[in-house]
């Protein structure tokens, strides 16, 4: 089963960034991007990618002692960005040290379960919240490309509220389904582990 450990903000903090969300979707050329749904955002920490039944029991109790090695902190959905000509985030305001502390447990507890993982990076905290439908946002079925500058200029000022970071979860992903425009992921949360116990 394909797997990653994310953190999911809490409903109060979606519902803030979903009304900012909507106002983003109403400017010219909005459909030219794949927005994300709200049931779908999280901060991914580590990505496991497809993770063998074999290895679950071992996975599970590497990220059960990730999360009991990290004390919750306070985080607020803050600002927003871009990466290259591909994806919109919003970014994280707070303890957003502790966050890559935990990303960096979460990875290392994989590796030790045995999941075969891509090389190290830094820790991005990032909610996506929009995808180019290609590479330089458009096609020639799309049209023009979509200037992505307008959707972070719209989140530059937004700033959630504050949020308490209190578990660690194991999140299973369900691909969309093949042929069907506009559909996608679904994400099923298998396991979570509070911090700090």
């Amino acid at each position: 089963m394909r797997l990653f450990a994310a953190v999911l903000p809490p409903e109060p903090a979606v519902a803030e960034l979903a009304a900012r969300v909507r106002a983003l979707r109403a400017l010219p050329g909005a459909d030219g991007l794949r927005w994300t749904e709200r049931e779908g955002w999280h901060f991914t920490l580590a990505f496991f990618g497809e993770v063998a039944e074999d290895v679950l029991p071992e996975l599970h109790t590497r990220l059960a002692r990730a999360a009991h090695r990290h004390h919750p902190h306070a985080l607020r959905l803050a600002g927003g960005g871009r990466f290259d000509d591909r994806v919109v985030w919003v970014g994280v305001d707070g303890d957003s040290e502790a966050l890559r502390r935990l990303a960096d447990s979460a990875e290392a507890g994989g590796r030790r379960a045995g999941v075969p993982m891509d090389r190290h990076r830094p820790y991005h905290p990032h909610l996506t919240v929009a995808r180019a439908r290609s590479p330089r946002h458009g096609s020639p079925r799309h049209g023009s490309a979509t200037s992505l500058a307008p959707y972070v200029d719209g989140l530059t000022d937004f700033a959630g509220r504050e949020w308490t970071v209190g578990e660690l979860s194991l999140v299973r992903s369900h691909p969309p389904a093949p042929g069907v425009p506009g559909q996608q992921p679904r994400y099923e949360v298998v396991a979570a582990w509070p911090l700090g116990h």
